[in-house]
């Protein structure tokens, strides 16, 4: 004995045992070429006014001197290599200034290693 198929319900088209091909998309509408912006609106991308010659930002120095007298001024001396310090004071900042321009000499990205030999 076959088992019983439940019965159709009412207005439901009968389902195919198969897979149905995909139809293909529409053709494009031949009405003239795209438009990436609309007329007359002005680009955000805009060529590079100014082309990189190779140089990059290693190290950066980030002062705060507020003009009020009595408000300690601070600062911050980064670089890639991992140096991070911070100073809060006017000497101390002074000094930071001081060890900030002295660092490349003993920076290891901007100090080239020694070159070694082959044994």
């Amino acid at each position: 004995m076959s088992p019983a198929s439940p019965p159709r319900l009412e207005g439901q088209p009968a389902t195919p045992h198969h897979p149905a091909a995909a139809e293909p998309a529409a053709p494009p509408a031949a009405a003239g070429a795209r438009k990436v912006v609309a007329e007359g609106v002005v680009s955000a991308v805009r060529p590079n006014p100014r082309p990189r010659d190779g140089r990059r930002p290693v190290a950066w120095l980030h002062i705060c001197a507020p003009p009020d007298w009595q408000i300690a001024p601070t600062a911050r001396s980064l670089c890639e290599c991992g140096r991070d310090e911070r100073a809060a004071g006017r000497a101390r900042v002074a000094a930071l200034v001081a060890d900030h321009h002295a660092h490349p000499t003993a920076c290891p990205l901007r100090t080239p290693a020694p070159e070694r030999t082959a044994a």
